[in-house]
């Protein structure tokens, strides 16, 4: 399986596929494909997982594609960013926000993570509730803006914005800190919280969500008479 991602800041990964390979994606996660390839609707991984995906927001059932001879298929961005790529071992996970994902190979296991601690979910910007996504297999995800990666060491921390963090080992811990200083958390510009995530692991930073764009853009909305 060979792939090449393109488009600039609204990129689409393309994916060659030999006879035989089969890529998973949410429903309706396809943008366009070449050759022939068998599209099937499932519920992967049985009705316990199917059902945590519709916790997380996302479609009770996935598609499956699978290429019957040579064959090209693409996914594409539902947001202006970046794609990012990762290999997992078997057993390795990921942990990213609900809609990161946008593909993987056959052989990968989604499932949700609750954030350990109620808190960082409920007020950590990412939500009490991620997914998690386990090897073997190359999963493609989503992520908005610019995309800044770290290699936290045993221990490192780094602090961002709510609802900066796109991905992170499952090694990483996230948890959050209140702003210290009344006149900080009032007058600062940067919330009454942060986001504190620690290694060992590797981190993807995003600076754009669609919710901050959002609140960028409703000012400049016209209002309805």
């Amino acid at each position: 399986m060979q792939y090449r991602i393109e488009g600039g800041s609204l990129p689409a990964v393309i994916i060659n596929l030999n006879p035989g390979e089969t890529l998973l994606s949410e429903v309706g996660g396809r943008t366009w494909s070449r050759g022939p390839v068998l599209t099937e609707t499932k519920a992967e991984g049985g009705a316990g997982k199917a059902l945590g995906r519709m916790i997380m927001g996302e479609s009770l059932f996935m598609n499956r594609y699978t290429a019957q001879g040579p064959a090209e298929i693409a996914f594409s961005s539902s947001f202006p960013g970046r794609i990012v790529v990762k290999e997992l071992a078997p057993g390795q996970s990921i942990v990213c926000q609900k809609r990161a994902f946008l593909c993987g190979t056959y052989g990968i296991q989604l499932a949700v993570h609750f954030q350990k601690k109620l808190g960082a979910g409920l007020v950590g910007g990412e939500g009490f509730i991620m997914q998690r996504i386990t090897g073997p297999g190359l999963v493609f995800l989503e992520v908005d803006g610019y995309c800044q990666e770290y290699d936290l060491q045993p221990g490192e921390q780094i602090v961002c914005d709510t609802g900066v963090l796109a991905v992170m080992d499952a090694t990483c811990q996230m948890d959050v800190q209140m702003v210290k200083g009344v006149k900080n958390m009032l007058l600062g510009g940067e919330g009454i919280f942060d986001t504190v995530i620690t290694g060992p692991g590797n981190v993807y930073l995003q600076t754009m969500t669609a919710s901050k764009l959002a609140m960028q853009v409703i000012p400049y909305l016209p209002l309805k008479k």
